[in-house]
């Protein structure tokens, strides 16, 4: 954001500080440049020394205390401010968002559209870095146990535009042969109706709207991953639960065999054969080259 780093003196006219929404909060120079940032207001460095005020030498202890308060301050700024991640000068990241113990940043998506879009604003990078976590873990399950995976619908589009979850969506979808579900113990376990938290602290359940499973976050943090099991019928990959998705339709078992591994979300995952092929049956001709909402009839990109 062009801040500078250190003890500073600011200078700027009283109308524009007073016109930033946090004009004084604490830390001030940390606030007044996230804001200046966000106004695409530009920072002018004046090679001119100001005196410092003299302070008597802090205790261990009141040092202690002072550094405690400023990290405090620094996180009520960030959430105040709405910012997530922070990426400092030399390369080191600080979270602010959302974690393994707290609820994720938005909440019941409606008409397949979050809160964050309609508010003009994409995936919060804390949820981002949640789902491939999730999605990396659930993956490597499936593969112990023997499941036949494939990446379906959004998160298949995204790793064949971007290599990752495309950057507006809420949730990764896999696809599972539903003869090999017996096979994952935590699928297992959900299927006879209990939600059950592996070691890693990853909640696996049968989702209630329907013949499918869904692996969460963790119990607090609902971001997660939706399991759908097909099995073939005469050559075509079908399955028991429809949500009226315009992408929700069979297809022919040909595009699982064999199925193929594609870079996704910083792991190796698999993914059916014909991969461009596969998405224009579901979503249409130039559905890599044309990216959408989940829902345009709500928000257009």
């Amino acid at each position: 954001c062009g801040a500078a780093e250190g003890p500073a003196v600011l200078l700027l006219r009283t109308r524009d500080l007073f016109s930033l929404p946090f004009p004084l909060t604490r830390p001030v120079p940390a606030a007044i440049f996230l804001q200046a940032a966000v106004r695409r207001w530009r920072l002018r460095v004046l090679p001119v020394a100001f005196p410092a005020a003299r302070r008597a030498p802090l205790s261990p202890h009141g040092r202690w205390k002072s550094e405690n308060l400023a990290e405090t301050r620094r996180r009520r700024l960030m959430r105040d401010l709405g910012v997530k991640r922070e990426v400092l000068a030399d390369g080191r990241e600080r979270w602010y968002g959302c974690g393994k113990e707290t609820p994720r940043c938005f909440g019941t998506v409606h008409a397949r559209t979050p809160q964050y879009l309609l508010e003009g604003h994409w995936t919060p990078p804390c949820c981002l870095r949640a789902l491939r976590e999730t999605a990396r873990h659930v993956a490597a399950a499936l593969e112990a146990a023997g499941v036949r995976y494939w990446l379906e619908g959004g998160s298949l589009l995204g790793a064949v535009r971007l290599g990752d979850i495309i950057p507006w969506d809420y949730d990764v979808d896999l696809g599972i042969y539903r003869e090999d579900a017996g096979k994952c113990r935590w699928l297992a376990a959900a299927a006879a109706g209990a939600a059950v938290e592996d070691p890693e602290g990853f909640l696996w359940e049968k989702a209630a709207e329907g013949e499918f499973y869904r692996v969460h976050y963790s119990r607090s943090n609902r971001l997660h991953v939706d399991l759908w099991p097909f099995y073939p019928r005469g050559g075509v990959m079908t399955k028991d639960t429809w949500l009226g998705h315009p992408q929700d339709v069979e297809f022919p078992e040909r595009f699982l065999r064999p199925r193929v591994p594609l870079p996704f979300a910083g792991f190796t995952a698999m993914a059916p054969n014909h991969a461009r092929a596969f998405l224009e049956l579901k979503f249409g001709p130039g559905a890599v080259e044309n990216p959408e909402y989940p829902n345009p009839a709500v928000k257009r990109l």
